[in-house]
């Protein structure tokens, strides 16, 4: 059977292997950012972070096997003279195992996450993505989104 739900305690494993092939994709791709092998996330971190509904994360499990994620952040910008309130999901992190890629799980781990904007009176959903990962912007931009900002930068 398969679901999409809150991530909890039994899908540590899960995510850990998850956020591994996360980290080694960026350390293909910026070696200078970022370090091969880690996760982000210490194992109290993310049980954490799985009861905190200012971050909830959700889980595409198929058969108590979790092959897809999607980390949230709700963000608020308050009003300025110069800015308008805007309340936003951020999505921190979306990551389908690469043995399931293909699937359409990305796809409804982001609808979800969208549903869930909705739901909570967002104004938007954003996201990064790496200007390497060109899977990943392509993937982003079938979904409908479009670039927001460039920070650009000059190596020393």
């Amino acid at each position: 059977m398969e679901e999409i739900r809150r991530a909890e305690k039994k899908d540590l494993e899960g995510v850990k292997n998850l956020l591994f092939q996360v980290c080694q994709v960026h350390a293909d791709g910026r070696p200078d950012l970022f370090k091969s092998g880690g996760i982000k996330y210490t194992d109290s971190e993310l049980l954490e972070i799985f009861r905190d509904d200012r971050r909830p994360v959700f889980v595409y499990a198929e058969g108590g096997r979790v092959l897809g994620y999607v980390f949230c952040v709700f963000e608020e910008t308050a009003e300025t003279t110069s800015l308008r309130p805007v309340r936003t999901l951020y999505l921190d992190d979306l990551c389908v195992d690469a043995s399931a890629r293909g699937r359409h799980i990305g796809r409804r781990l982001y609808d979800r996450a969208v549903l869930l904007a909705r739901e909570s009176g967002c104004d938007r959903v954003t996201l990064h993505a790496w200007n390497f990962n060109e899977k990943a912007f392509g993937f982003y931009e079938k979904l409908g989104m479009v670039p927001l900002v460039t920070t650009m930068e000059q190596r020393l």
